[in-house]
């Protein structure tokens, strides 16, 4: 069962945030969920390449970490939408600024995994951009420990997506949405 939490928000916020561990499919679920609910779609890790004009990767290759992280962090804050649904990267979370603004532009919905389920989902993790505040030797269930409290705090709502399939995910999403 679905573990939820509501904030008492502000109205006139109609964008819906998604964040989580990387592979518990915000992108890939943003995208239908946009689809169900007619919103517009925006991949902030897109956004940031655009910026970049490099790879989530690349840049934090040849910038590290915590360079990534401000520039996250930048684009983030400059995001404006209306009736969208936003699928920011997993490390957006380490940017309070960032988190804040999101929070100001909608109901940011925590996509939860469970470590297994986001060990079993991710592939190709050294072409996904994932930052890793630890260095290269932090293990993914680190990763996912360290990250875990901070998607809870800036969470208005927790959806568990663990084992469902994308559509199945997007259909919960947007009842528990639905169920202001």
């Amino acid at each position: 069962m679905a573990q939820e939490k509501t904030r008492t928000r502000e109205l006139g916020r109609d964008n819906i945030i998604l964040i989580g561990m990387p592979g518990a499919g915000k992108s890939t679920l943003g995208v239908v969920l946009a689809k169900m609910l007619a919103y517009d779609f925006l991949d902030a890790d897109l956004a940031i390449q655009k910026h970049t004009g490099e790879t989530l990767q690349e840049t934090i290759d040849t910038q590290g970490s915590e360079t990534f992280i401000k520039i996250e962090n930048e684009v983030l804050c400059g995001l404006k939408a209306s009736r969208t649904i936003i699928a920011t990267g997993g490390s957006a979370i380490y940017g309070d600024k960032a988190m804040k603004h999101l929070a100001a532009l909608g109901e940011i919905v925590y996509l939860q995994v469970s470590c297994a389920g986001m060990l079993e989902r991710l592939q190709d993790l050294d072409e996904r951009g994932v930052v890793l505040r630890g260095g290269l030797g932090m293990s993914l269930e680190e990763l996912y420990k360290e990250r875990r409290p901070l998607y809870e705090k800036y969470a208005d709502r927790v959806v568990d997506v663990d084992g469902l399939s994308i559509t199945a995910a997007a259909r919960k999403v947007a009842a528990a949405i639905s169920s202001k």
